[in-house]
């Protein structure tokens, strides 16, 4: 029996049974479970489910809040309701019955469409992009050898985060689409063998190939993958049963890799560069706008599950030009922000002896990056503190656009640990004491707002009683 055999029964059962789930997947820190009839989901008894921080519902989606070990709570879950893809696959339909298709419709389901395909993807950058840290502080200020084993050893893990995303993002997207996840990783890695990423003079039946350079581009496999979508659907409905096994992979590859080796992977490329541009002119021209709106906005975000709509933008001007400085630090300021609100809260009188230690415990653990403890657990029943976290956040985000804050990492719990996302390409730590005055100003700010904040609602309090006090019966 794991730490999540209960939760995960539990769950089943207040999810209304396995027969009421249609897909079930993860994020960084929370289970995202759709379901068949939304009249079926008892959301009181998930609440209450042991080892999770709360619960989110969003139209056919039930969101249950984990942490770190989501990983460990999604095998349980699978492991335990034996739940498959192939076995609820005419439940699929029901999906697109939920709530009217306003903006917000669409908004969650691209998030929601976003969110299975690139964070499986993100541990891999986030692990590549940290060891590359690492190895620049260690030949800049350490004096290892930079053409030495280790340093080259550090190098190819870091590489192999990044150039072979195409690889990933096909297999990812693939599974989302319902298609062989093999078919899409096969398709990437085409895109990547030495005959014809970034070879010049290539052609196809007399058609001249453009040369490009594939590795750790993203656009181009996944416009490569909707096409093999697409195709597929077209050769299931021609190719004869018994031939389909053998007949469907090989005519689907011979049709899609020449049609994205001459149109769809130039016409990626171009778009990739000309959405990099855009982000970077973003950043760079009104980023002391951008910075504090999205900073404030983010534990909304987070809330609603919306935030994986702005993970492509991370990962993709991280793969292409190196460093976000458009959606990079929102999450890091945020979650500092939260943070501090939780420990004015937890330094307030009216909190009773066992409540100051839990909060304290949730303020801790959202400056170390992770916030649904604090946000749920002591935020958002308080609705006038978010006040001071989102004056903290604005405070926060316009220094970071004044100053130019540029996350080099993308994803994660960002944090107090994680100032290593800072550390630039070439291992200067410049960017890092920019997070570190962004990290102080957020805090303080926060901290600050939300003590005075809550410090003047108890003397209104205060003031209300005695009035009443001095009221004749």
């Amino acid at each position: 029996m794991s730490k999540y055999t209960e939760m995960s029964e539990l769950a089943i059962k207040y999810l209304g049974g396995v027969e009421n789930i249609v897909h079930i997947t993860h994020c960084a820190t929370r289970l995202r479970i759709n379901v068949k009839e939304n009249n079926s989901v008892d959301i009181e008894g998930l609440k209450k489910l042991p080892n999770s921080a709360g619960v989110v519902r969003n139209q056919e989606q039930v969101q249950i809040i984990i942490g770190p070990n989501v990983d460990d709570a999604y095998n349980e879950i699978i492991a335990i309701s034996r739940w498959s893809e192939i076995g609820n696959k005419e439940k699929e339909s029901s999906k697109e019955k939920s709530g009217p298709r306003n903006f917000s419709w669409y908004v969650n389901k691209f998030a929601n469409f976003v969110a299975p395909m690139f964070m499986p993807v993100v541990p891999a950058m986030i692990v590549g992009g940290m060891i590359l840290s690492i190895r620049n502080l260690l030949v800049n200020y350490v004096g290892m050898d930079v053409n030495g084993g280790t340093a080259n050893v550090l190098l190819a893990i870091f590489q192999a985060g990044f150039v072979f995303l195409p690889v990933y993002l096909g297999y990812t997207l693939a599974s989302q689409l319902k298609m062989q996840p093999i078919m899409g990783a096969f398709l990437g890695a085409v895109l990547l063998t030495e005959r014809i990423n970034n070879v010049s003079g290539l052609s196809f039946a007399g058609i001249s190939i453009p040369q490009i350079e594939y590795g750790a581009t993203i656009l181009p496999v996944i416009l490569g993958v909707f096409f093999m979508y697409y195709v597929e659907k077209l050769l299931k409905k021609i190719i004869p049963e018994f031939l389909i096994y053998f007949a469907k992979p090989l005519l689907t590859m011979v049709i899609c890799v020449p049609i994205l080796l001459i149109i769809i992977g130039p016409l990626g490329t171009r778009a990739s560069g000309a959405i990099g541009d855009f982000c970077i002119w973003l950043g760079d021209t009104v980023g002391f706008l951008s910075q504090p709106i999205l900073s404030a906005a983010y534990p909304y975000m987070v809330m609603l599950g919306i935030d994986k709509a702005l993970v492509a933008i991370g990962v993709h001007l991280v793969a292409t030009v190196g460093y976000d400085s458009v959606t990079g630090s929102m999450g890091f300021i945020s979650n500092l922000c939260i943070g501090a609100s939780a420990l004015a809260v937890a330094t307030t009188s009216k909190v009773d002896k066992a409540q100051k230690g839990m909060y304290s415990s949730f303020g801790i653990t959202a400056l170390c990056g992770v916030t649904e403890p604090a946000f749920y657990g002591c935020l958002i029943s308080r609705p006038r503190v978010l006040i001071g976290t989102a004056l903290g956040a604005i405070s926060g985000g316009i220094v970071a656009g004044l100053l130019g804050l540029r996350a080099y990492i993308i994803g994660g719990c960002p944090g107090l640990l994680t100032f290593l996302y800072f550390v630039d390409d070439k291992g200067n730590l410049h960017y890092v004491f920019i997070a570190a005055i962004v990290a102080a100003v957020s805090i303080i700010v926060s901290f600050t707002a939300t003590k005075m904040i809550l410090t003047l609602d108890e003397r209104r309090a205060a003031k209300k009683n005695r009035v009443q006090m001095q009221q004749p019966l």
